[in-house]
């Protein structure tokens, strides 16, 4: 069985397919999502939550920006602590002046499914791709257990393990990737943020992390070995761990509550060769995925929605493929800018392991950065431009 042939087929309700749906239908241009999860497990997942200001005017102009006006809260400086003492940096007055809107990222999904279906959208929740088969003048997506569905085009927004990936990479697209051999357990505490700012903290024992969420939740790092099983933190290690990187017997305490979710998250970052071509065409970590030292994903996901629907309206509504013939060039140098800075912050975050040598020598040119950081305009309002630009 297969369904009516729609503009687009978008795999993937995450950020890029949500925001591209959002905006196709804003074009005129009909499409139909398909989800493998059910829709309580998609708005229920909690992720990222750093919306750079860029991502809030395409939300802004594209009326998917109530919540995040509503409850968003705007960060305008980070702190860095260490051995060496403790500075606030106000990168919201520096490089470009534009902060970042600290949203949780499953409330703006839920936004933009509620807002999907006001325009009328199609959300079919449950339907997991199985494949992408191009043709001609169209592309057939399957649905296992279910009915096919075509489209002119398919966007495949559902993860660098999605089908839309498997597909480009089966025509052999190739993609350059990176291990940066660091992992972080992550934590989501039932908590108000301990600092004012977003918090990150080197420590001989490794990097420590705060990222406040809400007014009542507060997302901690913890860098960790490979390996590690999350289920070997209990909670009191885990606060005990974060006094001690945080340093709170000479800065203060931490403000506590229950464990809510913790996982572990190996960083590691990938790009492809191109991000489509014919019939098929990707966005956000299909296309390429980023560690998160940076909190660059979810805004390359909206600025690659943004680039990509203006593209497919221009080929499905005029019969123009110049937008989509330059979707990689548009959309690869920014891409590749944001990885990079990625892996600068990376290797600011992160000092070497262990006491030979070596492993001296790297934090100490670790500490370098952080005190050029501390103590020059330029080299501040170029972190100020990279955090908050892509």
């Amino acid at each position: 069985m297969t369904t009516a042939q729609v503009g687009v087929v978008i795999v993937g309700a995450g950020p890029a397919g949500l925001v591209l749906g959002n905006l196709l239908l804003d074009r005129g241009i009909d499409c139909v999502i398909l989800e493998r999860r059910d829709r309580a497990a998609v708005e229920g997942r909690a992720r990222a939550g750093f919306l750079a200001a860029h991502s809030v005017r395409v939300l802004t102009e594209h009326g998917l920006a109530a919540g995040l006006a509503a409850r968003g809260k705007t960060h305008g400086t980070c702190l860095f602590r260490s051995d060496r003492g403790e500075f606030t940096l106000d990168y919201g007055k520096l490089g470009l002046g534009e902060p970042h809107t600290v949203y949780p990222q499953q409330e703006l999904v839920r936004d933009l499914i509620a807002a999907f279906l006001w325009r009328g959208g199609e959300i079919r929740f449950g339907a997991e791709a199985g494949g992408v088969t191009e043709e001609a003048a169209q592309a057939r997506v399957r649905v296992r257990g279910g009915a096919d569905v075509t489209g002119r085009y398919v966007a495949g927004c559902d993860g660098h393990r999605g089908t839309g990936r498997a597909a480009l990479t089966a025509r052999g697209t190739r993609t350059a990737r990176r291990d940066h051999g660091v992992s972080w357990l992550a934590v989501l505490v039932a908590a108000p943020p301990s600092l004012e700012a977003v918090g990150y903290a080197l420590h001989e024992r490794g990097f420590a992390g705060h990222m406040a969420r809400t007014d009542t939740v507060t997302r901690y790092y913890l860098q960790c070995p490979r390996g590690t099983d999350p289920a070997d933190w209990s909670e009191d290690r885990i606060w005990t761990e974060l006094a001690t990187r945080l340093r709170t017997a000479e800065f203060g305490p931490l403000r506590q509550g229950p464990v809510l979710e913790k996982a572990v998250v190996d960083l590691r970052s990938d790009v492809l060769d191109s991000p489509g071509g014919g019939r098929l065409w990707l966005a956000g970590d299909a296309a390429g995925l980023i560690s998160p030292s940076a909190a660059k994903g979810a805004n390359l996901a909206v600025l690659q929605a943004e680039l990509l629907a203006r593209a497919l309206e221009a080929a499905l509504a005029h019969g123009d493929g110049t937008g989509l013939a330059r979707y990689a060039a548009d959309s690869l140098p920014r891409v590749w800018r944001a990885h990079e800075f990625s892996h600068w912050m990376s290797g600011l975050l992160h000092g070497p392991a262990g006491q030979d040598d070596e492993a001296r020598y790297g934090r100490q040119l670790q500490y370098a950065r952080l005190e050029s950081l501390r103590t020059s305009r330029a080299h501040q309002d170029f972190f100020a431009e990279n955090y908050t630009g892509i």
